[in-house]
């Protein structure tokens, strides 16, 4: 049976992706620490607690593989590719908030959620 505490406890799981913006790997330690702590006491927080922190994984490799590719962008298209490399990084941002917002929504809700785009580093 899920509790109104693992629902709460699952939504700020999902909500503690945002601490990237406050602290250095934060999106990543944040869930990471909150799943741990709790993820042998229900498996409903240990569902949610892995679609967050394999979520904030994804997109760090995401974020690595497109810092690779922006040099050689760069140098074929003479600086060109940057700019628009930068206004489609806006999108995405927004995108990262919607996707974290939903699964914290649908966690508070009792429903589960899976992130699109993410590669399942922690089964």
């Amino acid at each position: 049976m899920i509790t109104q505490n693992d629902k709460n406890y699952s939504s700020i799981t999902h909500l503690s992706g945002f601490a990237g913006w406050f602290f250095p790997f934060g999106n990543i330690i944040a869930p990471l620490v909150l799943w741990s702590a709790k993820k042998n006491e229900s498996t409903y927080i240990d569902t949610h607690g892995k679609s967050a922190v394999n979520f904030q994984l994804s997109l760090i490799l995401y974020g690595f593989l497109l810092a690779l590719l922006l040099i050689p962008i760069a140098i074929f298209t003479l600086g060109l590719g940057i700019i628009a490399i930068v206004i489609g990084i806006i999108p995405a941002i927004i995108l990262k908030f919607i996707l974290i917002i939903s699964a914290s929504i649908k966690a508070n809700s009792g429903e589960y959620y899976n992130y699109p785009f993410t590669i399942e580093f922690i089964k």
